[in-house]
């Protein structure tokens, strides 16, 4: 199958039908985000099939007067066309194999809409769009996948450059933010059902984010 990153740090599309991750590609991760990847490793049922869950996400959020465009360009570009780079990735390999799962990561900061998440949310409803698409498109032998997870215990909050919006932030996940295999039980859920049952969209928050 495949493995590989594309274009930017925290680009990563993750084959879990191989039991490893590049050294390159699991230095770019935040430790939440390798957690996750480690859980869905080592937990991979022989039953499930073979698939690539795509993780696309930076978030260095802040208003819009803050006008940091360029952070707006750099979450463009791995939020969404590094997802989009990934799928073009995997489909080529799908085709020839007659079977696959597509796995996209999105948030639900793309379900309700904060301050300061505009732009972020933006890219990953984007995601979600393709994503539904995708599996409109995909036919019989092809899965497709988004799961939307809230608060999640990451590197997260640490990449936001304003100070006042970072612990913000920091401060809204203490003590509620789920582990990071609480999201990868929710994609072993949609890889381990049998090949005629797809799940579509799969949301995970913690109870009390509201």
């Amino acid at each position: 199958m495949l493995v590989a990153t594309f274009g930017a740090p925290y680009v990563l599309l993750l084959s879990l039908a191989m039991k490893t991750v590049p050294a390159a590609a699991a230095g770019a991760l935040n430790p939440g985000a390798m957690a996750l990847v480690a859980v869905l490793l080592a937990h991979l049922d022989r039953r499930a099939r073979p698939g690539p869950a795509i993780l696309a996400g930076i978030g260095p959020i802040s208003r819009f007067d803050a006008l940091r465009v360029a952070d707006w360009d750099a979450m463009i570009d791995v939020n969404l066309r590094g997802t989009l780079h990934g799928i073009a990735a995997a489909l080529p390999v799908f085709l020839r194999q007659d079977h696959g799962h597509v796995v996209n990561v999105v948030s639900t900061a793309g379900l309700k809409i904060l301050p300061t998440m505009g732009v972020y949310a933006a890219t990953k409803n984007a995601v979600r769009t393709a994503t539904e698409a995708l599996r409109q498109e995909a036919g019989a032998t092809l899965r497709v996948t988004e799961v939307s997870p809230g608060m999640v215990a990451t590197g997260f909050a640490d990449s936001i450059p304003d100070a006042s919006v970072r612990e913000a932030m920091a401060s809204r996940m203490a003590g509620i933010a789920m582990a990071p295999e609480a999201v990868a039980r929710g994609i072993l859920f949609a890889l381990e059902q049998p090949a005629e049952v797809e799940v579509g969209s799969i949301v995970l928050r913690p109870t009390a984010q509201g």
